[in-house]
């Protein structure tokens, strides 16, 4: 990625400042908007921005973070939406999660972690607290050591992985969504990913790929 384009959604002006200094630490370009609310950050959306991502609060003035965060996820699916906030229970996050962010940052981490975070939902991932995961670990069988191998040599994500993983077992996005919950909006952002990796234009001509190679349902 040469560059990237990031909507910060927070109504706390000295928050929003320090989102952004923390996107100036990535190691591409990066070209931010900011919005103090809902209805700002929905009228940029859409007038036609593209963004590669969307951080923003749950706590603002004139919507719930997670409604905002349904509404995105449902309308434009492929721009990933992370929820920045001090509520990191476990409640919250999977609800977030459930409503279609694509990972869940909390306000307690360093600047180092939060710009960690940040680089791995920009390459497709999901970012979780350090006390929870987006799914349970699978044991390294020899089909795991294959899966993780293909990965590794298309450079997938843990999280588009798991997608594959599934995808490959013949499974729907809207079974993978629920298998992993997540919502379906951020799974196909996963499959895009995929298929991007993979060179291919649909699922089909990528299940032909991956059977080629030895991953077959």
């Amino acid at each position: 990625m040469e560059s990237c384009r990031v909507l910060v959604i927070e109504d706390h002006a000295l928050v929003r400042e320090a989102l952004v200094r923390a996107l100036d630490q990535l190691d591409v370009p990066c070209h931010h908007a900011q919005a103090a609310c809902a209805g700002e950050a929905m009228a940029l959306v859409e007038a036609g921005n593209e963004y590669d991502l969307i951080l923003t609060d749950l706590m603002l003035p004139d919507m719930s973070g997670f409604s905002l965060v349904s509404v995105l996820a449902h309308r434009f699916p492929t721009i990933p939406v992370v929820v920045v906030s001090a509520l990191a229970d476990e409640a919250s996050v999977k609800r977030a999660l459930k409503a279609g962010a694509a990972g869940f940052i909390s306000k307690t981490m360093s600047s180092g972690q939060l710009v960690g975070a940040i680089r791995a939902v920009l390459e497709g991932g999901v970012v979780m607290p350090d006390n929870l995961s987006a799914a349970p670990a699978q044991p390294r069988t020899g089909r795991r050591r294959g899966i993780d191998s293909l990965a590794e040599q298309y450079g997938l994500t843990a999280a588009q992985t798991r997608v594959m993983e599934l995808m490959v077992e013949g499974r729907t996005n809207r079974e993978i969504a629920d298998l992993l919950g997540l919502a379906e909006g951020t799974i196909k952002v996963h499959c895009s990913a995929i298929l991007r990796a993979l060179g291919v234009p649909n699922r089909a001509q990528a299940l032909v790929v991956l059977a080629r190679q030895g991953l077959r349902a």
